[in-house]
Parts: structure tokens; C-alpha cells; sequence
């Protein structure tokens, strides 16, 4: 595994931690998230565990479900950062 692949799958997580946390909050299950977004549960589950590189039209439904602005679910993403020798 390449050192971006290591970021990606850290990011990844990072972010279905965050959704998982904010959907605990507010007594939701995967399955009531889903419905409330349209999406099947068994991706909610995957982006949860880190498993799916999430869409941004897919953030945007998951916050509308979670009734948060979709920069809720980036906020504990702030700290992760990816060092590159091109300054990118």
C-alpha cells in the first residue's frame, strides 16, 4: 500500500467515524439513515467502516438525513493532512 493509499483509507475512516458518531448522537440507526436519505443501508454501513470513497452529492444527502450542514461531517477531518513533496 502507497503512502496515498494509506491517506485515502485514513481520511476514509476518519470520515465514516465522524457519520457514525453524529448518527449515534441522534438515536439513528443505519437503517433509518438510509431511508431518510435514499441510500440502501449496506452503504451507509461500508462508508461508516471506511470501505467507500463517498461521493459529494452523497454527503450532501447524508447531512440533510442527520438534519446538519454537511461541514459537520468534515469537522473532525480538519487535523488530517497529506504531506507531498509538491507542496499540493
Amino acid at each position: 500500500m502507497t503512502a496515498d493509499d494509506m491517506w485515502g483509507a485514513k481520511v476514509k475512516q476518519a470520515f465514516g467515524d465522524r457519520l457514525r458518531d453524529l448518527r449515534h448522537q441522534l438515536s439513528i440507526t443505519q437503517e433509518g439513515l438510509a431511508l431518510r436519505c435514499g441510500l440502501d443501508r449496506s452503504y451507509v454501513g461500508q462508508v461508516e467502516r471506511g470501505e467507500r470513497n463517498i461521493s459529494l452529492e452523497n454527503i450532501y444527502r447524508l447531512a440533510e438525513g442527520l438534519g446538519i450542514p454537511p461541514s459537520e461531517l468534515l469537522v473532525k477531518l480538519d487535523g488530517l493532512t497529506k504531506n507531498t513533496s509538491s507542496g499540493v
